[in-house]
């Protein structure tokens, strides 16, 4: 068992941030201004377009790096990120839709955090009040993607809705927080189970807001785990705590960290599913492991000193294997941070994910004392 605070820890943590900054040097020269969601066996990051839901988290690498280091590099690398991507607020596309949350905290948000710039504040609410219009309101939910599917909603909106937390704190105006708050009370009810395990899809009738069934979406079924589902569902529900102070989220976020942390395999990166009728021949998800390392770093902030160390430490073993196991540190030519991650069972799979490599530099970051959370 690690300990977070001790000498050995803290060094250990240390070492491995500049181990990133090196990497991140040669990542910000590699991909320049390529819109990266994954890299396959030859390490090479693709290009996609910029309207794509995974857009921001590359920019967000380069912000938490500049905040990290006062490197005016990735300041100026990531800066314009928010302009490229206002553009699809006001031009026909199909692909911009909840995970407009993802899009815009960690580029408009966080650089209004970091720098005060005024056009970073502006573009920030104009994607909050999108995302605020994908609400409904008989259903009490955020509409998840587009086309014909009006009544359904999905687990990864429960961080997305972090947007619209900021746009109340920083307007004053509570109807973002209200439509927040619905919709993470909707996702508890439907979409936790009471082991902690979560469903993906949710299905309600866009009229009358009846709930109707689930679906397994990225998952194997609809009574499976999609072990990134949960980790989303994780971090979703303990930062909505700490936007509300409402003890059902907290609870909520705890039930689902014992589920996620009692079905970890020895090294404790999840199979792409919890349930899985057999594990041979599947696939990992490191990004899984990172985005619920970094949700069980800010449960462990909220909760007594007993209890922190339950999610802390879980935290820090699943980063030391990511780290150890998963990242890619000797190859310079290779893009990406952390390999074995994937996508769903028939798409991605063992590949490299920019999201998986942006919440794996941001839980490392925590561990060094990053304070400008954008969640």
């Amino acid at each position: 068992m690690s300990n977070i605070g001790s000498g050995v820890a803290i060094t250990y943590w240390q070492e491995v941030m500049k181990k990133l900054e090196n990497k991140m040097n040669r990542m910000k020269d590699q991909i320049g201004e390529k819109c990266p969601h994954f890299a396959g066996e030859d390490g090479k990051y693709d290009n996609i377009h910029t309207d794509w839901w995974t857009s921001g988290f590359w920019p967000g690498m380069l912000w938490i790096m500049h905040d990290m280091t006062g490197d005016k590099a990735y300041r100026d690398a990531a800066w314009s990120w928010d302009e490229m991507l206002e553009q699809w607020l006001v031009k026909p596309t199909v692909e911009l839709h909840h995970d407009v949350g993802f899009q815009f905290l960690s580029t408009a948000v966080i650089k209004y955090k970091i720098t005060g710039d005024e056009d970073g504040f502006r573009r920030g609410l104009e994607a909050a009040n999108f995302l605020a219009g994908r609400y409904n309101p008989a259903g009490q939910f955020i509409r998840a993607w587009n086309g014909d599917k009006y009544g359904w909603a999905i687990i990864d909106c429960m961080l997305n809705i972090s947007l619209l937390f900021w746009a109340s704190e920083v307007t004053g105006d509570p109807g973002y927080k209200h439509i927040a708050i619905r919709h993470a009370e909707t996702t508890m009810q439907y979409g936790v189970r009471e082991d902690g395990s979560t469903k993906h899809i949710l299905s309600f009738d866009p009229e009358d807001g009846h709930y109707i069934e689930s679906f397994g979406g990225q998952g194997y079924s609809p009574d499976s785990t999609w072990s990134r589902g949960a980790a989303w569902g994780l971090y979703g529900f303990a930062n909505t705590y700490r936007h509300t102070q409402d003890v059902r989220f907290l609870n909520t976020a705890k039930r689902i960290a014992h589920y996620f942390i009692s079905a970890l395999p020895e090294d404790s990166v999840p199979y792409w599913d919890f349930r899985l009728p057999s594990l041979e021949g599947q696939s990992r998800d490191s990004s899984a492991a990172a985005i619920a390392a970094s949700g069980l770093l800010e449960l462990a902030s909220f909760v007594p000193e007993g209890e922190k160390r339950l999610y802390a430490d879980a935290a820090e073993r699943i980063l030391r294997s990511l780290t150890e196991n998963y990242a890619v540190w000797d190859q310079p030519e290779h893009e990406s941070i952390l390999l074995h991650a994937t996508g769903s069972g028939t798409s991605f799979i063992d590949v490299s994910l920019i999201y998986g490599d942006y919440y794996y530099l941001e839980a490392i970051a925590k561990l060094n004392g990053w304070k400008h959370r954008v969640y």
